[in-house]
């Protein structure tokens, strides 16, 4: 019963944690738009204003917020009893989406500069920025090909793994360093009369923003990163089967199960299984893919 009591706990907190890290991520997004429409020009694709306008709300509603939930997606507790191939397709879609919205951000910075006659990639925003859609893009395809697809070997997810988990993890919090410059850089570049140190409501606003994004990054990496949180192994071991069987489990919980093994060698099995495992929790390893 106490064990009951502590985990309903954990779960609470768990679900209060996650309520915080959608409002402050869907209030960025909402700030993101007043910003755009009540400071500056609102949005449109023309070659003015409205269209770079596109790459601060695009950065923060696909690089940032979905991306974020991309990467918590295994730790939704609700999830647990579905199949771990469709978690992956589930966390490969959000990733696709948000590299896509970051992808047309992009297109709409150039355009903009290009048809202002505004020197492209001079700024280390955009050194940064370019740097980690060039690494998340790869990020995705490689998980794609490593943990999607069924012909990559098992060892090599193993290996891979963890590699896959701190790079997307590094990844996040790049990009979210990277809109903090970006959306600095903006007001001192925009706001002339009043000045940015004069601290007008334009810049107050966009300061908040960028703190909520701070807010945000915190969040998603601290749910990301505790290994009580994560997929149970519980879940999967119920239905180990030899490499070639089901998708349930982890690829090295597969390997350690022949079809032979009765229900205590299930156990010994899961056991050896979870150990195996343990180097991964602290980098979070059913965070992502």
């Amino acid at each position: 019963a106490a064990l009951g009591a502590r985990k309903m706990e954990d779960y609470g907190r768990f679900l209060a944690l996650l309520a915080s890290t959608l409002l402050v991520g869907f209030v960025s997004v909402i700030l993101s738009l007043v910003w755009v429409f009540h400071y500056r020009e609102g949005l449109s694709w023309d070659g003015g204003l409205g269209e770079f306008n596109w790459h601060p709300v695009l950065v923060i509603t696909g690089f940032v917020f979905i991306q974020g939930i991309a990467i918590i997606v295994y730790r939704l507790p609700w999830t647990w009893k579905c199949s771990k191939l469709l978690m992956k397709f589930i966390h490969a879609g959000l990733n696709t989406i948000a590299m896509i919205l970051a992808i047309v951000s992009m297109v709409a910075v150039f355009e903009y500069h290009n048809a202002k006659n505004i020197p492209n990639m001079y700024s280390l925003h955009s050194w940064i920025g370019l740097t980690a859609l060039i690494f998340y893009s790869l990020q995705l395809f490689l998980g794609f090909a490593v943990f999607l697809l069924p012909f990559a070997p098992v060892y090599l997810r193993a290996v891979l793994m963890p590699i896959h988990v701190y790079s997307g993890l590094t990844i996040f919090a790049t990009v979210i360093a990277t809109a903090l410059m970006g959306i600095t850089e903006k007001l001192i570049f925009s706001l002339r009369n009043p000045a940015y140190s004069a601290s007008p409501p334009e810049a107050t606003l966009v300061n908040c923003l960028g703190l909520l994004l701070v807010v945000f990054g915190s969040l998603i990496l601290w749910m990301a990163s505790r290994p009580h949180w994560k997929r149970p192994l519980e879940e999967s071991t119920k239905v180990l089967r030899p490499i070639g069987g089901t998708s349930e489990g982890t690829e090295v919980e597969s390997t350690m199960t022949n079809s032979n093994a009765d229900k205590s060698d299930l156990r010994v099995n899961a056991e050896a299984a979870r150990k195996q495992n343990l180097k991964f929790d602290e980098a979070g390893q059913r965070s992502t893919m």
